[in-house]
């Protein structure tokens, strides 16, 4: 999966989990649970998202890796 392609499915995942969230004022840097406020649930279900819509699965060890709107792009880039 290209970067581009990557950061399509991030902001998809992102609408799904996170409606409220105006995704055209989030940055490449911003974190997923403090700057997006995503709760625990919230994370796991966009873990889910992603798994469910590109086949991409993120183990619990990789979310370290994948804290940022960035991170998360680079993973699927990586993975997908």
């Amino acid at each position: 999966m290209n970067e581009q392609d990557a950061r399509e499915a991030v902001r998809a995942a992102l609408r799904k989990v996170a409606p409220d969230v105006d995704l055209d004022d989030v940055d490449g840097g911003a974190r997923l649970r403090q700057d997006l406020e995503l709760d625990s649930l919230d994370f796991l279900r966009l873990v889910e998202v992603i798994d469910t819509d590109t086949g991409v699965d993120i183990p619990e060890r990789d979310y370290p890796a994948v804290a940022t709107v960035d991170g998360l792009v680079g993973y699927l880039g990586s993975h997908g």
